[in-house]
């Protein structure tokens, strides 16, 4: 069985209701990221990255957000979860999916994580005063130009969907008025009916 190892309020949410969504079988290993599971020598023998989602196959363990949600979508293929036989469409799954994971995550990283790229209390807290405007400007774009609604990718629900509801939960606890965003707001809503959503949220 498959093993995902997730902590409540990371990227990892993502992973975790693309496997619902897809009716596979897995098992959940909680992470308590606060107080460090991510560094502990039994974690890091399972992603030396230290960081969440892992998710553990037959084959070895998935890292990283993108690559996960793109093997669920592909293992199941009947869930329809990305345009696997449209290798352009396919392509634009994956920009969306990357630009979340390398731009947009970065972005909220700079609030709690300002030591990954600088030394000194005043560089934190320069990034930390950054993170609305440049999530700001994140989520407008999505808002403006890159979500196609009603769904991510236009009409068919996809593992895009998942990972957008996930970073977007972020907003509120970032300083950021979600309903700034009239088409984000609406699509977090919308995923959140979802049933699957439903069930993994409680």
């Amino acid at each position: 069985m498959l093993k995902l190892f997730h902590a409540w309020g990371s990227c990892s949410l993502a992973s975790l209701i693309a496997l619902e969504e897809a009716g596979a079988a897995y098992e959940v290993a909680l992470m308590d990221t606060k107080v460090g599971d991510q560094r502990k020598p039994e974690y890091l023998a399972v992603n030396p990255k230290s960081r969440v989602p892992a998710l553990v196959t037959e084959r070895g363990v998935l890292t990283e957000t993108p690559a996960i949600l793109a093997w669920i979508a592909q293992t199941w293929p009947a869930a329809r979860l990305a345009p696997l036989d449209d290798p352009f469409a396919f392509a634009q799954c994956q920009a969306f999916n990357s630009y979340l994971c390398a731009t947009v995550h970065v972005a909220h990283a700079h609030k709690h994580r300002g030591y990954r790229w600088a030394v000194t209390e005043a560089a934190f807290a320069d990034m930390t005063a950054k993170v609305a405007e440049n999530e700001t400007a994140c989520f407008g774009l999505i808002d403006s130009e890159m979500l196609q609604g009603p769904w991510v990718l236009g009409e068919a629900y996809s593992i895009c969907d998942a990972y957008l509801f996930t970073i977007a939960g972020w907003l509120e606890g970032d300083g950021v008025d979600i309903r700034q965003f009239p088409k984000v707001a609406a699509h977090f809503d919308r995923v959140a009916a979802r049933p699957a959503v439903r069930k993994v949220l409680a």
